[in-house]
């Protein structure tokens, strides 16, 4: 079978170089934002699936991988406006936008904040859900120590070193993989590609936005992974009540990373999601 060439470059936006993946190939855009912690990387399976029909495109989201890593709130709205920037850049004017997790959180963001630049929506194993409490410290006062990795022994001597330890504290391959995806060699040793600052501070300044949802009129796919705790029962079906053009589905793997845990059932949920929006 014909591999799809992916093509890598970096924008230079007005405050920030995001790179990015992008297929150049003919056809409807979908543009893919990835979870918190990942890569573009992770969408080179859906970028196969679809890249012959599609335009794909999948930038590291500002913080991550080799975008650029600024000291800031790194708020969906931040990231969200980083998106319409690439829009305008590539004059874009409408996609379908899929995001995973931060990701979708984000994605949510754009259809709600700058629908005219959104086909339909999928929103993959993410929450509307935020902190009872939402923070209210100013950025100066944040910890910029990411949660996950703030006891990991960084910068790992070897690559059999950081292998090891990344197989021993995730829960599963497809969580080893997404955090290989964001290891590299730096002179000191192997390091992540994400930075610190910016994941406390995503994590810091989440807040819940079930209020967006009912303004969001395109066509949404919502699709949870059965047994990954991301979504909850009450907010998966509270969503679906709030969106007013709603496909919601779910992955009977436990795996949060619903769009390589089980592909067969994702794809076939997506192609039916693809089939309403283009019919």
């Amino acid at each position: 079978m014909e591999k799809i060439k992916i093509y890598r470059n970096i924008a230079k936006l007005k405050d920030i170089d995001l790179f990015y993946f992008d297929t150049k190939t003919e056809g409807p855009t979908i543009l893919c934002l990835h979870g918190r912690w990942g890569r573009a990387e992770t969408w080179c399976d859906f970028i196969e699936h679809y890249g012959k029909q599609y335009r794909i495109i999948a930038p590291d989201l500002r913080g991550h991988g080799l975008s650029g890593k600024p000291i800031s709130k790194y708020t969906a709205e931040e990231m969200a406006g980083d998106i319409i920037e690439l829009f305008d850049l590539f004059k874009i004017d409408s996609v379908i936008l899929v995001g995973h997790s931060m990701g979708g959180r984000v994605a949510g963001y754009i259809a709600s904040l700058y629908p005219e630049f959104v086909k339909a929506l999928a929103i993959l194993d993410k929450s509307a859900s935020g902190p009872s409490k939402p923070n209210r410290l100013p950025l100066d006062q944040l910890s910029a120590v990411d949660p996950v990795t703030k006891d990991w022994p960084l910068p790992f001597s070897s690559l059999k070193e950081a292998m090891e330890f990344i197989q021993q504290a995730t829960d599963s391959k497809l969580g080893y993989q997404y955090f290989m995806n964001s290891l590299i060699e730096t002179v000191e040793g192997y390091q992540m590609m994400f930075s610190s600052q910016a994941v406390a501070a995503n994590i810091a300044y989440e807040e819940n936005w079930f209020h967006l949802l009912p303004g969001i009129e395109c066509l949404v796919l919502l699709i949870r992974a059965k047994g990954s705790g991301a979504v909850s029962d009450e907010e998966f079906a509270k969503m679906q009540s709030l969106l007013p053009n709603c496909l919601a589905r779910e992955i009977l793997h436990h795996d949060h990373n619903v769009h390589l845990g089980n592909k067969e059932e994702f794809y076939r949920f997506f192609d039916e999601f693809l089939n309403d929006v283009n019919e």
